[in-house]
């Protein structure tokens, strides 16, 4: 073949071609080439590359070209971009190889290069990388700020110079759309914004504000329509294609000439919100396969927006379950104040609770448990177990005996389960529970734990400590038994009860998080709602609920108990009468003494008739007034019904009538029958 066809062919071949001499300046380019550059062969010959195109990266490529020349290696497929004269309104991309030119004897000549225009090729895979990355925040969050933020962070400046998400307030609340259309002036709720940080930008409303667009305007019948649109807009006509708060001026902010894109976001058919993407007139204008590339990554973004909703439904139901099961108001008791928290965890509702129950002889009674799992399985779960925990501390049981009930339930709930459910439904195959009793007569806290970590007890002027109470397994595991431990408090001693998620932190070892808890606690006389929040504010990378039960413990003076040793003899039913009479006299309850009188008759005749000695009777005065009798039997009182004749069997039916109400608790020596009545003047 001759030089001069060779010569013809590489002249007229369509892959733009170029030779260089060894200081990199054109000795020779095809026609191709000078098409693909906008700039003819007589006016590159003998120039240089970057005073041909100055708009690409003639530095880069001339290095590349340079190092090409000194090693002799060739570089194959280098990409780049840039914009030149044949087209200077859009950016190309162009690959491009480089060879080393020899002539016979080896001698180095210069450089020819390749060039060929890839652009589809660059934005296709730009359009991948785009989606990639909008589906991987579409699986990475459930917060609908978070994921919108991350569509945003997605599109600019990648895709857009500006965009705005609007969403409809019932979605963000986690109501399901309504069917039919959407109104075009209906207010949206901004998720997210973000630009490149252009002027005009910041007039736009930001995350969190309502927005609209004025009526009859294209955003407006495109949110009415659900169909994407794309147009050039001229400067100062932003207003109708933004939604915007309401403003002074008509035109809204000037964002200057610009193209936009407006996607509806659609759920289920259901449009529920808009997506703004803006380009300035600094970039080219969007085209079909940006609309086609941006409806696919807000159609992504929607799938993330519906999983957001239902999971923000179903957790804002088990809160409202949750706040309805858990104590909407916690009984005042002048011997133990007390303060609470709750923290739900970002992973949904957990069965965390809490709970202080008065108890006969003025005792209280501090409970706190887990149940779990979390949602609504786990705070119905902890319903149940709250109320099992309130009937059974009605029946005056100790610590470890209503552990031991608790865990019959739990192992109860469990056997209730269809096979088929097994596993579904982990909030009920376990939890753990501490209950504690305080005393303020003897000024004393009995405590039982399943499974549960111990409280934080701080008296004052002391050191923060974690008794050391017997371990007890988990409710639900069944066999195993529970015990009790009791200890004594000071005045105005502090008691902390909490849940683990307070101080169990992935990747944290717990003695720091109770480090953090024992010095939260000191010193012990400030507030306890400014003890909650101090606590609170040693939280970090928490993961898990958080249920904190703070109370301080007061006893009860001699001034406000008496009792007496009663002998074991039917006259001494008279006395127990006068000694009651004379203390309500020294406190100035002397109208309730035909009541009490009665109530300490019955009681102790009872105790003398169906019981052994020695007799004990203790009142107490608190928030009601307390009449105590203490006997050595173990026999449980029995209320019954008396029939006309009958001569006896009505002293427990007069008692159940007089007093506010009545039981039996039992302790190591025998029992107690106990009945309380209203003070004078108390609500109620």
């Amino acid at each position: 073949m001759s030089h001069s066809l060779v010569g013809q062919f590489l002249a007229r071949s369509p892959i733009g071609m170029a030779v260089m001499d060894t200081d990199l300046r054109y000795v020779w380019i095809n026609d191709a080439l000078a098409r693909l550059g906008g700039v003819t062969g007589d006016e590159r010959l003998g120039k240089r590359l970057r005073d041909v195109l100055p708009r690409l990266d003639a530095q880069a490529i001339e290095s590349v070209m340079q190092e090409v020349l000194e090693s002799g290696t060739s570089a194959v497929d280098v990409e780049y971009h840039g914009r030149t004269p044949a087209d200077p309104d859009r950016e190309h991309a162009y690959s491009t190889s480089f060879f080393r030119l020899e002539d016979a004897s080896g001698v180095v000549r210069g450089v020819c290069y390749m060039v060929l225009d890839v652009t589809d090729r660059w934005r296709a895979r730009e359009r991948l990388t785009l989606l990639s990355r909008a589906g991987a925040w579409t699986a990475r969050t459930l917060d609908v700020f978070r994921l919108a933020d991350g569509l945003a962070e997605v599109c600019v400046p990648d895709l857009a110079d500006l965009i705005t998400v609007d969403l409809l307030d019932s979605v963000l609340q986690g109501e399901p759309a309504r069917d039919g259309a959407l109104s075009g002036v209906q207010p949206l709720r901004r998720v997210a914004r973000r630009d490149t940080g252009d002027d005009g930008a910041g007039a736009l409303a930001e995350a969190g504000r309502l927005v609209q667009f004025p009526p009859d305007s294209p955003g407006a019948r495109c949110l009415t329509g659900g169909d994407s649109l794309r147009a050039s807009v001229p400067a100062r006509s932003i207003a109708g294609w933004v939604p915007v708060e309401p403003l002074p001026g008509p035109d809204g902010p000037d964002l200057g000439p610009c193209s936009v894109m407006l996607i509806p976001v659609r759920t289920r058919a259901t449009v529920v919100g808009m997506t703004t993407m803006l380009r300035r007139a600094s970039r080219e204008a969007f085209d079909e396969d940006d609309l086609l590339v941006a409806d696919e990554i807000v159609g992504r973004a929607a799938l993330g927006v519906e999983n957001a909703r239902q999971f923000t439904r179903e957790r804002n139901t088990a809160l409202t379950l949750q706040r309805f099961l858990l104590p909407r108001q916690l009984a005042v008791q002048p011997t133990v104040e007390v303060a609470t928290r709750y923290l739900p965890s970002g992973g949904g509702v957990g069965g965390d609770w809490f709970d202080v129950i008065p108890l006969s002889g003025a005792r209280v009674a501090l409970v706190i448990g887990d149940v779990v799992g979390h949602g609504i399985h786990a705070a119905a779960s902890m319903g149940r177990l709250r109320t099992a925990v309130r009937t059974l501390a009605g029946l005056d049981l100790p610590p470890e005996e209503i552990l031991a009930h608790l865990d019959d339930l739990m192992l109860g709930l469990i056997a209730e389960e269809p096979p088929e459910d097994h596993g579904h439904a982990p909030s009920e195959l376990g939890a753990t529970c501490l209950y504690a009793v305080y005393d303020p007569v003897a000024r004393t806290c009995v405590m039982a734990r399943a499974g549960h970590p111990p409280p934080a007890v701080v008296a004052p002027h002391s050191a923060v400590v974690f008794p050391d109470l017997p371990p007890g397994p988990p409710l639900g595991l069944g066999g195993l038994p529970f015990e009790s431990a009791e200890m004594e408090l000071a005045e105005g001693s502090v008691l902390a009860l909490f849940t683990d998620g307070l101080f169990e932190v992935r990747g944290q070892d717990p003695d720091v998080g109770l480090a953090r808890l024992s010095a939260a606690l000191s010193p012990p006389d400030r507030p306890l709602e400014a003890m909650c929040g101090a606590v609170l504010e040693t939280l970090h990378g928490r993961e898990d609920d958080v249920a904190l039960l703070i109370a301080r413990t007061h006893g009860l003076g001699a001034d406000r108990v008496a009792s007496w040793d009663l002998p074991f003899e039917p006259a001494a039913v008279r006395g127990a009468r006068a000694l009651a009479r004379q203390c309500l006299g020294t406190w100035g309850l002397s109208d309730l003494s035909f009541t009490t009188e009665l109530l300490v008759s019955e009681l102790v005749t009872n105790a003398i008739r169906h019981a052994t000695g020695p007799i004990r009777l203790r009142l107490i005065r608190d928030t009601v007034l307390t009449c105590e009798v203490l006997d050595t039997s173990s026999a449980s009182p029995r209320l019954r019904h008396a029939r006309t004749l009958d001569e006896g069997g009505r002293g427990l039916f007069l008692v159940a009538q007089m007093s506010r109400r009545w039981g039996t608790r039992y302790t190591a020596a025998g029992k107690i029958i106990w009945a309380e009545q209203t003070l004078p003047g108390a609500p109620g």
